[in-house]
C-alpha cells in the first residue's frame, strides 16, 4: 500500500501515542512499512518530529481559531497539528497544499464530517500567519510552555533553577535539530584516516576540538556511513564521551559500568584503555546486554564482559574490587529532548520517584570501589534533584568519599560536578560528577 509522507506522519503520530514508543523508532518502522523514500520519507520524518516538538504551540492556535470548542478526537487533533505545523514552520510548502492535503487526509482517516472544521481552522491560521494573536503570560512559565511546547511544571522548574532568559534559550534549543556525533574507533583507524574516508565519500562533518576523535555530522543513516560494518566508529554524544574522559580511565584498570546499556561509555572506556584491562558492563535487561556484546565485537573490543545485574542489589563478589565505576543511572532524560521530543510530555509525578532509585544505586555500587578508586555519577538530565542534590547528599552521608575537581577540554569543574546544557555547551543535556574513595 502506497501512502504519502503526510499520511505516514499521521500514522507515526498515532502509533507514538498508542504504543508509547520512541518517535525515531516509530518513524523508521512506518517509512519501512510503506516503502517511502526520498522526499516523502524526509517529509514524514520532519512532520512527525515537528508536531511532537511544537504540539502545545499548534494546539493554542487550533483552539483559538476553531468555533464551538469541545474535545477533539486525538487523531483529528493530529491532522490539525500537521496542517498548522506546515503553515507556520515550513515556508517551502504552499499554503493551499497544507490546507487541501489536510482536508483530504481527514476524509481518508474517517473524519469526513469534520473536514469542514479542518478546512476552516487551517484557512484562518493561513490568513493570520503573519499577525497571530500574542501568546499570554510573556515573561513567565505559561508563555514558555505554549511557545516552546514544554509542560508548565518543567518551565517553572528551569526558571527557578536557572532564570527566565536561560530557560527560554534552553527550551528554544530543544526544538532545534540535534546533530549526530560519532566517535572514531582509534583501536582500528586513526582520526585523520577516518576523516579522509568521510571526505572521499562526500560527507560533510565537523571535527570537534574535544574529545579526540569526536566528529559532528548533520544527520543521516548511521549504517550508511563509511566503515560502519568494519567498526571504525560508534555513535555517542560529545557530552557522554567527555564524561568518559572525566573519569580518567587508563589501560589495565578494572572498570564497572553499572548501568551500561546501550554501551557507549563501556566502548569509550575500552578505547581509552587501548583494549587492555577489564570492563564489566551490567544492566537489568539481558536483551540490551546482547546488543552491547554485538557492538563490542563489531568495534574489535575484547575486554568487555556483560552481566545481568540490578545496581540497587548488593553483589558480594564485587565488593572493593574496581578501580573505576561508571554509574550512568536511570533518569528523566530531560537533557535529550532534542532527540526524543516525546520526553517533554512527562509529568512531574513521573519523575518524583527517580531520585530514590538514583540514591539506592549510588549507595550500593560505591561499596564495589577500591580505596583510592574513582566513582563517576552521570545522567542525561539537567534537573538538580537528580544531579547536584544526589551527589551532595551522598557525600554528606559517606565521609570516605570526596569530590574531585576536573578539567576536560573546555569543561572545568571546581566542585567535582558539571552540567552540560544544549544551549550553552552545544551537546546533549548531561551531568557528570567525579568522586574518589579515600578510605
Amino acid at each position: 500500500m502506497k501512502i504519502s509522507g503526510r499520511e505516514a506522519a499521521l500514522a507515526a503520530l498515532d502509533r507514538c501515542r498508542r504504543e508509547g514508543a520512541w518517535s525515531g523508532e516509530v518513524i523508521d518502522r512506518v517509512i519501512k512499512q510503506y516503502s517511502l523514500s526520498g522526499r516523502e520519507a524526509a517529509l514524514a520524518s520532519r512532520l512527525c518530529l515537528g508536531v511532537l516538538q511544537n504540539s502545545t504551540f499548534c494546539d493554542y492556535y487550533i483552539d483559538f481559531y476553531r468555533k464551538g470548542g469541545g474535545k477533539l478526537e486525538p487523531k483529528l487533533r493530529d491532522i490539525l497539528r500537521l496542517g498548522v505545523y506546515q503553515l507556520l514552520f515550513l515556508d517551502k510548502i504552499p499554503e493551499s497544499a497544507a490546507v487541501n492535503e489536510s482536508v483530504s487526509i481527514s476524509k481518508m482517516a474517517g473524519y469526513g464530517r469534520a473536514s469542514g472544521l479542518v478546512n476552516a481552522v487551517l484557512r484562518r491560521v493561513a490568513e493570520n500567519k503573519n499577525s497571530l494573536p500574542e501568546i499570554p503570560g510573556k515573561g513567565g512559565a505559561e508563555y514558555l510552555s505554549i511557545k516552546y511546547s514544554h509542560p508548565q511544571w518543567m518551565c517553572e522548574r528551569i526558571i527557578r533553577e536557572k532564570g527566565y532568559d536561560f530557560a527560554e534559550t534552553f527550551f528554544r534549543e530543544n526544538n532545534n535539530p540535534s546533530p549526530l556525533n560519532i566517535q572514531v574507533n582509534r583501536l582500528k583507524v586513526s582520526v585523520p584516516d577516518y576523516e579522509k574516508m568521510l571526505l572521499d565519500a562526500g560527507i560533510e562533518f565537523k571535527s570537534l576540538s574535544y574529545p579526540q576523535g569526536c566528529l559532528e555530522l548533520k544527520g543521516g543513516r548511521v549504517t550508511a556511513l563509511p566503515g560502519f560494518e568494519e567498526g571504525l566508529f560508534y555513535v555517542q554524544d560529545r557530552a557522554a564521551r567527555t564524561a568518559a574522559e572525566i573519569a580518567g580511565v587508563k589501560a589495565g584498570m578494572k572498570v564497572l559500568d553499572a548501568c551500561a546499556a546501550p554501551g557507549g561509555k563501556s566502548f569509550a572506556a575500552a578505547i581509552s584503555m587501548e583494549n587492555a584491562g577489564q570492563i564489566i558492563s551490567c544492566d537489568l535487561h539481558e536483551k540490551k546486554l546482547g546488543l552491547i556484546s554485538q557492538s563490542a565485537e563489531r568495534l574489535g573490543i575484547s575486554i568487555i564482559k556483560t552481566e545481568v545485574g540490578d545496581g540497587r542489589k548488593f553483589n558480594p563478589q564485587f565488593k572493593d574490587s574496581f578501580d573505576l565505576i561508571i554509574a550512568d543511572v536511570p533518569c528523566s532524560g530531560l537533557g535529550v529532548i532534542r532527540k526524543k521530543p516525546e520526553i517533554r510530555q512527562k509529568s512531574a509525578e513521573e519523575i518524583e520517584g527517580l531520585p530514590v532509585i538514583q540514591r539506592e544505586i549510588l549507595n550500593n555500587i560505591s561499596k564495589y570501589l577500591k580505596p583510592g578508586g574513582i566513582l563517576l555519577y552521570s545522567t542525561c538530565t539537567v534537573l538538580k534533584c537528580e544531579n547536584d542534590d544526589i551527589v551532595q547528599s551522598f557525600l554528606r552521608d559517606n565521609s570516605n568519599f570526596e569530590a574531585v575537581d576536573f578539567k576536560a577540554g573546555d569543561v572545568v569543574s571546581v566542585d567535582g560536578m558539571y552540567t552540560f546544557w544544549p544551549n550553552t555547551d552545544k551537546c546533549d543535556g548531561f551531568f557528570a560528577a567525579k568522586m574518589r574513595r579515600i578510605g
